[in-house]
């Protein structure tokens, strides 16, 4: 109404508040405009920068929004709100200096307000300038009234953060003064408790520090922590006075774990033996499924792994015969579930040791005596998993699976196990039974954020060669990371009005080193290498490779293909019509409300279109994008510096390469990849002469420390001499052998397909990629030794897949081989 008078039209504020209302209504382009328009009439308003900032905020261009509020400041210093939002911001971007001064703006302005001298002290305590915020602290706890007798929640919180603070500033001795002070405010009693303990540690007094912990175990006798604080507290300490402590709490707590499972980190021999019998026979009489992963942490020691195999195996010949943990007892008979429980135990021990033929028939001679127990199937999948026949562990999962259709954790499990078989459409209906209904079980995980199921599934699709499809489950995953980060920004307000101070500190710290997250770096390490092979081979257009196949085949080839293709593209037709039916019905079912509340929060999103993404102008740029959070939060793992090195390698970049290097030199200079990589990277600046020569200088001078003025020949047959026990070495080494020499392509192979039985990983995973390395062209082109590395490999693990015959695969499936005939070998082969 105002503006359509001709007197105020062009009103500038006007203007801009209609393009803030046009905003929320969802309609962008047009509040921009009405916006910028208003700007331009009065760029002196603060009003109208303030909204033009809010806009910016909005769209998540939060660099240009601060710029916004400066300016708007600029016209009206001391405006709270532009204030209150600009710290928002600051606080958001972590420009903590920028926010503390803020904070020091709003504390003048509204030196009565609790979020004014709260957000002054957070800063400071961010910035480290502890002193400075304890003092902020005690100024603005002083004002607060609380009965001296009464616990009030908020004013607990703020203690609690008071003295955290202290402790970070090692305070340690003023901390504990402040709890004791303060102890009957505080709500959380364990809280006070912890901390005493912890100050009283490192204090040195030991006899009250072991009086907290004591109290603390009485109260929850299975919290680890304590026990370790309890440890600390005997200084110096003999194996017998642990020994003495956990027997004692042990007493006192029969039914607790802990307090007997622990004493076996420390003793070992006669002792360990001991313990462990009195251990596993309580808990195979009681049936404690978790037993093996209680006891999983011990199997570091072979001692006490090869004790342990002569306790469970004896008591599974004693049980058959009589009944009894030993030939030699009286009294109560064991129940039958004893010896299904042993049974069970020795095949997940086995399946540890990598026995896994002996661990088979453990676990079918148990599923034969029970065969509705969800956790023997469970087992068995586990055991084919490992062995490397994925599909055959998918059919036992879902075995298990179907045993409790209501678990959902046995549910999730086989959708994971039928991903890592590559059956993705499969797994997306296992899904489906928990997922809501009317949406896609596909759509509808990618909703609720679950990474676990998106990163298999991105895992799947890339061994597939499905790169578009891959790449969208990474971008997803990773636009999930950005709305995690994004989501904080109602957290900066909340958490001080409601005093949650102790929960915000941690949740900002939390949301700095985000992207550390296992989730992330599988999704950027899947995304890094599908770029990096897109670059290598780029996807070319159907019709092309079409021409190039149609010139080497006859009439009779070519008229076979293109029938084949036109059957082909009739299916795919079909597919695609009902997949486009099945779109528009999920469409109309989604409720409008939804899309709106989702649009508002975060923006219109562009759409993941897998075949944009498998095609994308620069491979190496995308996978950057992927790579720089990496290098920052996860520079302790040498994968992220050896992926850098991949990228600036293709990119040419050769100091950046060197950077790479370096930085993984020191977290394993043995590691078989980075030694792939220091050869390739040294006969690349050998190969260009036309380097700048400062350049040259630079990387000339690094590469002597790192190859000591060896050629590259005599530095790769030192680094085989060093690794002569080590399949994934031997691979590496072999492969510079080939890359270095075409010529030794014989000896580089032999090299590499070793299989005597000194090599400590002769295990299914570094077989795996000998016999991929066989067939990627690593050594050129080596069919015949191929086949043959494949059959001996079959020899030592006749059930693993990738080393089946592709003839013979019905002969040679795991339901087909006998356990009994192939034991003796196996077992031999492994030990």
């Amino acid at each position: 109404m105002i503006l359509s008078n001709p007197k105020y039209s062009e009103h500038g504020e006007t203007l801009a508040m209609k393009g803030l209302t046009l905003n929320c209504l969802g309609k962008k382009e047009e509040a921009y405009e009405f916006v910028r328009k208003g700007l331009r009439n009065d760029v002196k308003s603060h009003v109208c920068w303030h909204v033009y900032g809010l806009l910016q905020r909005s769209d998540k261009k939060y660099d240009e929004a601060i710029k916004c509020y400066r300016n708007a400041l600029k016209l009206d210093k001391d405006n709270l709100q532009i204030l209150r939002d600009l710290s928002l911001l600051q606080i958001q971007m972590r420009d903590l200096e920028g926010y503390r001064e803020t904070r020091y703006q709003l504390l003048q302005l509204r030196p009565t307000q609790r979020a004014s001298w709260i957000g002054y002290a957070i800063a400071y305590h961010l910035l480290k300038d502890y002193d400075m915020a304890l003092k902020l602290l005690e100024e603005f706890r002083k004002t607060q009234q609380v009965p001296p007798n009464k616990i009030d929640y908020e004013y607990s919180e703020l203690i609690l953060y008071q003295n955290q603070v202290m402790r970070e500033a090692d305070l340690f001795q003023e901390s504990l003064d402040h709890i004791e002070a303060y102890e009957k405010q505080i709500g959380d009693k364990l809280v006070v408790e912890e901390i005493k303990g912890e100050v009283f540690l490192k204090l040195g007094r030991l006899k009250e520090a072991s009086a907290v912990y004591r109290a603390l175990i009485n109260r929850n006798a299975e919290n680890w922590t304590y026990y370790k604080g309890l440890e600390q507290t005997l200084q110096p300490c003999s194996i017998d006075d642990i020994l003495w402590i956990y027997d004692e709490v042990s007493k006192k707590h029969p039914r607790a774990v802990s307090p007997r499972r622990l004493p076996l980190n420390y003793v070992s021999g006669d002792r360990f033996r001991e313990l462990m019998d009195k251990f596993l026979r309580i808990n195979f009489s009681k049936g404690c499924p978790p037993l093996f992963t209680t006891v999983k942490s011990l199997y570091s020691n072979a001692e006490k792994v090869s004790i342990i195999q002569e306790l469970v195996t004896g008591y599974e010949v004693s049980l058959k015969t009589c009944d009894y943990f030993s030939l030699c007892e009286n009294g109560e008979k064991e129940p039958p579930t004893t010896l299904l429980w042993v049974r069970y135990f020795l095949a997940q021990h086995f399946d540890k040791l990598g026995q896994y033929l002996l661990a088979l028939d453990y676990i079918n001679t148990a599923i034969a005596s029970t065969p509705t127990l969800i956790e023997l199937f469970y087992v068995k999948a586990k055991i084919y998993k490992h062995i490397g026949n994925l599909k055959e562990a998918a059919k036992w999962m879902d075995e298990a699976q179907s045993l409790d259709t209501a678990d959902r954790f046995i549910n999730s499990k086989c959708a994971k196990y039928m991903l890592r078989a590559n059956l993705v459409k499969e797994a997306e209906e296992m899904c489906s039974k928990f997922t809501r209904e009317g949406t896609s079980a596909m759509e509808n995980l990618n909703e609720m954020q679950c990474m676990w199921f998106e990163t298999e599934c991105a895992s799947a699709y890339q061994r597939m060669g499905k790169y578009g499809e891959a790449l969208k489950k990474c971008h997803e995953i990773e636009r999930h990371f950005f709305e995690i980060t994004d989501d904080q920004f109602d957290f900066h307000t909340y958490c001080m009005r409601k005093m949650t101070l102790r929960a915000y500190v941690d949740l900002l710290r939390l949301e700095d080193v985000l992207r550390q997250h296992a989730f992330y770096f599988k999704a950027a390490r899947s995304a890094i290498e599908i770029y990096l092979n897109l670059h290598d081979k780029p996807l070319t257009s159907e019709s092309k490779e079409q021409e190039v196949n149609s010139e080497n085949l006859s009439a009779k080839e070519l008229k076979k293909l293109m029938s084949k293709q036109r059957r082909a593209q009739k299916k795919a037709k079909l597919e695609e019509e009902r997949k486009h039916a099945e779109r528009e019905r999920l469409q109309k079912n989604q409720k409008k409300k939804r899309d709106e509340e989702e649009e508002e929060a975060s923006g219109p999103r562009e759409e993941l279109v897998p075949e944009k993404l498998e095609r994308v102008e620069d491979p190496l740029e995308e996978s950057i994008k992927f790579l720089m959070p990496l290098k920052s939060l996860v520079a302790n793992n040498i994968d992220t510096h050896l992926l850098a090195f991949e990228i600036y390698f293709r990119k040419g970049k050769f100091l950046l390469m060197l950077q790479s290097v370096k930085r993984a030199f020191p977290i394993d200079r043995n590691n078989p990849w980075l030694h792939e990589c220091l050869i390739r990277f040294s006969k690349s600046v050998t190969d260009h002469s036309n380097l700048p020569e400062i350049v040259s200088k630079v990387l000339t001078q690094e590469m002597k420390k790192i190859f000591m003025n060896k050629d590259l020949e005599h530095f790769n047959d030192e680094f085989l001499k060093q690794n002569s026990t080590s399949i994934q070495h031997l691979l590496s080494g072999a492969k510079m052998m080939y890359f270095l020499d075409t010529s030794r392509q014989e000896k580089a192979i032999a090299v590499a397909t070793r299989l005597d039985s000194n090599l400590t990983d002769r295990n299914v995973k570094s077989l795996t990629m000998v016999l991929e390395a066989l067939l990627d062209g690593s050594f050129g082109s080596c069919n015949t030794q191929h086949e043959e590395y494949q059959a001996a490999c079959h020899k030592l693990f006749p059930f693993t897949s990738a080393f089946m015959p592709a003839t013979n695969d019905q002969e040679c499936s795991p339901a087909s081989v006998n356990h009994t005939t192939l034991n003796h070998e196996m077992l031999s082969n492994e030990i």
